[in-house]
């Protein structure tokens, strides 16, 4: 079997679309490993493509830098990962990106509603947070991150 075909950080770039420098971005965080050739010039694997496509797509997908970094090192060094690895890797991710859809459906269902909605924990809102109840749970956009009116108690009387 012959050995596989390495790229420039060049050529790389042209496959993935990054430019050179968010290549070596990456490589200085680990989500690719080049092979250093004598004269000391970096050397892409075929399969860092799909690495630097997946790292790309992710960070569209709204996962963090940590999430890709940690989900890339599950993958094989040295080998096209399989399908069996992406399934893997698709399997955590998609709660990720279930939980961020769950979110921008709750910011739509909002959206038009009193900026009083709690989100900001407003003093004074008669219709969903009267008594700034929304402070109970915590500091921040409480009905955006989940909690309900009713997870606050009754509305206290006027």
């Amino acid at each position: 079997m012959s050995a596989p075909a390495l790229l420039t950080i060049g050529e790389l770039a042209r496959r993935t679309g990054l430019s050179v420098s968010a290549i070596r971005f990456y490589e200085a965080r680990g989500l690719v490993s080049p092979i250093r050739t004598g004269g000391n010039q970096r050397r892409f694997l075929r399969s860092d493509i799909r690495r630097l496509s997946f790292a790309l797509i992710a960070q569209q997908l709204g996962l963090t830098l940590g999430e890709i970094e940690a989900e890339l090192a599950t993958l094989p060094h040295g080998r096209a990962p399989t399908q069996a690895d992406w399934a893997k890797i698709s399997a955590r991710v998609r709660g990720a990106i279930d939980t961020r859809i769950a979110m921008l459906e709750r910011t739509r269902e909002l959206l038009g509603t009193c900026i009083g909605c709690g989100c900001l924990s407003l003093t004074n809102c008669a219709l969903y947070n009267p008594g700034d109840r929304a402070a109970r749970g915590g500091t921040g956009p409480r009905f955006l991150m989940g909690n309900r009116a009713a997870d606050f108690g009754p509305v206290p009387e006027s």
